[in-house]
């Protein structure tokens, strides 16, 4: 799901969080891993105002990430930086509305007929990668899955991620391994 990989650009490791897209070289890597979903050239090259652009709207859907997981406990990553669920609902609407799209039949001489989305008018760059990021963020947001959004319960992970059982707390393996041994030494250290 491409929301819970653009909010999960905020991640933890040993050595503390980290954010891939700290810089205009991270958003360029970033936006040319994801260059299929987001209607980019592979050559892509973020600049400036689009990084500090997406990093704003990153910090948006990752307030509207803690409101859907509420009551539950949010991603530690950053809860106490969000902007307010008004504000942050008011920029994801905007920069999905701001690039109109329609759907066109793409058919290969060989193969089956698909609709893909494409931008009904003429758009920049930027807008049409925030519209991307905004509209992937409405329909995980708006759809069924949002029920199961969750943030990771493990020792120093700030992931969200959608729970696909009922009794999951742990965003991967990697982070059961790592709650279930601090839960242990806990345990053993106490007694």
């Amino acid at each position: 799901m491409l929301a819970l990989e653009f909010v999960s650009t905020v991640r933890a490791r040993r050595s503390g969080p980290v954010d891939e897209l700290s810089d205009v070289e991270g958003m360029t890597v970033w936006g040319r891993a994801h260059a299929a979903e987001l209607g980019l050239d592979p050559g892509f090259t973020a600049s400036e105002e689009l990084w500090r652009e997406v990093v704003e709207l990153r910090q948006a859907v990752r307030a509207l990430f803690a409101r859907a997981v509420a009551p539950g406990p949010v991603s530690s990553a950053d809860a106490d930086r969000l902007p307010g669920f008004a504000e942050s609902l008011a920029l994801v609407n905007a920069t999905a509305l701001a690039v109109p799209v329609a759907p066109r039949l793409e058919w290969p001489a060989d193969g089956v007929p698909v609709a893909v989305s494409v931008s009904a008018g003429e758009t920049g760059q930027s807008a049409r990668v925030r519209a991307a990021l905004a509209a992937a963020a409405i329909e995980l947001l708006a759809g069924p899955h949002r029920e199961q959004l969750r943030a990771c319960l493990a020792p120093r992970c700030v992931l969200y991620y959608v729970r696909e059982h009922p009794r999951q707390e742990w965003c991967s393996v990697g982070c059961g391994n790592r709650a279930r041994a601090a839960r242990h030494y806990r345990q053993h250290r106490t007694s």
